[in-house]
């Protein structure tokens, strides 16, 4: 394999699984320490990655750096919408949902407003002024209570228990990162603890996650990418992706 091959392979690596070990990529190409090593610095100057000490990890904000809701809704404003609509077609009159906090959720919340009959669980205030505002008399709408957070989800042991007394039968889930190794995460703690609960109230698991998503990792993770029924994303989520998506979700759907 030549070095340009080599290096192509290793910045896939790091963008499959969020973070390379410089020992696991001896062994996989068969070359030296040294040679490995050079060729994370070529990458990490060009920018194309972080190097770090025993190994190298994708570019990107800290696993705990959260921004906020008026920041991130401005973000794949067109990648959001049409994943929205995609995930809207999945819901019917009459069942009960959940919309973790997100823009992307917060997006979807704003084509369901129509849906009769629907009941929406929710840990968004953000999502409840949606259907408050705009939704149908015949809607019924749960927000857990709990502590907001920068991005305006509501978090922590009320958010808890209120979700652990419901049943939902899909629960459509925006995410902050995601990767083989850490799965979906988020950057805060608690908020990651809300959405596991959400994760375990629902039948069905839906991600919504625009491409920007993989592999960025936030500091705990909500689940394994084997645990999402359903992955939706837009046609900017990379060939390695699609592939590790593919094997270990239920279902990818790309829009």
């Amino acid at each position: 394999m030549l070095a340009v091959q080599r290096q192509q392979t290793i910045l896939e690596l790091v963008r499959l699984n969020g973070a390379v070990k410089v020992v696991d990529l001896v062994r996989e190409f068969g070359v030296s320490d040294i040679t490995i090593r050079r060729d994370l610095e070529l990458l990490a100057e060009r920018g194309l990655l972080a190097k770090v000490h025993g190994g190298a990890t994708v570019i990107g904000a800290g696993s705990t750096d959260e921004p906020g809701f008026a920041v991130k809704s401005v973000r794949q404003e067109n990648e959001k919408l049409v994943i929205a609509r995609r995930a809207a077609g999945l819901v019917l009159p009459g069942t009960a949902v959940a919309l973790s906090a997100g823009t992307t959720t917060w997006t979807l919340a704003q084509q369901l407003v129509n849906l009769p009959g629907l009941t929406v669980v929710t840990n968004s205030v953000r999502i409840a002024d949606v259907f408050q505002h705009g939704g149908r008399p015949d809607q019924t709408v749960v927000l857990t209570g709990g502590v907001r957070t920068p991005s305006d989800a509501l978090v922590g042991p009320v958010a808890v228990a209120a979700i652990r007394l419901l049943n939902v039968d899909v629960l459509f889930l925006g995410v902050h990162g995601m990767t083989t190794r850490a799965g979906f995460t988020t950057p805060n703690m608690m908020e990651a603890e809300t959405d596991r609960a959400l994760v375990e109230a629902a039948s069905s698991l839906v991600v919504l996650a625009d491409h920007t998503k993989w592999g960025t990792v936030g500091i705990s993770t909500i689940a394994r990418l084997s645990e999402a029924d359903m992955v939706i994303s837009d046609g900017g989520l990379p060939e390695t992706a699609r592939t590790a998506l593919a094997e270990q979700a239920g279902e990818l759907v790309i829009v």
